[in-house]
């Protein structure tokens, strides 16, 4: 079992909307991360980063000026051209926000898409997708592709790859188990995250992403590692012991 950690581009933005509490007229540039599970049958894509289009002028391609005027995005190099998309056996997005599923479009559509149900119905809800900021271009799929799971999943059915539920930052937000490793995805931002709760100062349910990360923050004290989202002390790119 292999993992490896992919930059898939940078956001900046103020350190305000990305943790509570700071300083508002201090911006602060975080990763994108996805992340390459490789087995021996199996070759699976956790999150698809960010579109390059959406970088190059992200409200003309969202056409949304003031979500996106918030940001500016960076990219080296795309997950198409980090991975080997053709041999992918499926694809995990831990929920729809558009530095997860921008790249989806990338991705052949005889590749599955794993998802959880409630983020998949909140992305076809116009008062959740506005909400929790979706972009319904990023995940314009084919439901013949869509493996909708409810609550925590056993992906491979052996134990060795496990889907957790953790909602809050969206309706169906999940993280990835991979032996000692956990991808909590935007569970929380920061890894301190886990301890202090200052979350972004968006979120659909920040009750329950406080008690998503009482979870996460459970394992990491029995002896796991927990990825943050967009630390940039923490995601570097390159393999990953699990």
């Amino acid at each position: 079992m292999k993992v490896q950690l992919l930059n898939s581009g940078w956001m900046t933005a103020s350190a305000a909307l990305w943790r509570q509490g700071e300083d508002p007229r201090v911006r602060a540039r975080c990763p994108v991360p996805s992340y390459l599970i490789e087995t021996e049958d199996e070759r699976i894509l956790v999150d698809t980063g960010l579109h390059p289009e959406a970088c190059a002028d992200g409200a003309a391609f969202y056409e949304s000026p003031e979500t996106m005027g918030l940001f500016s995005l960076e990219l080296d190099r795309p997950v198409h051209e980090q991975v080997e998309l053709d041999a992918l056996t499926m694809v995990v997005l831990t929920h729809l926000h558009w530095d997860h599923a921008g790249g989806l479009s990338f991705v052949p559509a005889s590749v599955p898409l794993v998802i959880q149900r409630r983020e998949w119905e909140a992305g076809d809800d116009p008062a959740a997708v506005k909400r929790n900021f979706f972009f319904a271009r990023d995940y314009a799929v084919e439901e013949s592709r869509l493996v909708l799971i409810d609550g925590d999943h056993d992906l491979l059915g052996d134990g060795s790859v496990e889907l957790l539920f953790t909602p809050g930052h969206t309706p169906g937000h999940q993280s990835v188990r991979v032996g000692d490793l956990v991808i909590g995805a935007d569970v929380v931002h920061y890894a301190a995250g886990l301890d202090d709760h200052r979350f972004p100062a968006f979120g659909d349910d920040p009750e329950a992403q406080a008690r998503s990360a009482e979870r996460l923050r459970e394992l990491r004290d029995a002896g796991l590692t927990v990825m943050p989202g967009h630390d940039p002390d923490v995601l570097r790119p390159g393999p990953l012991s699990v």
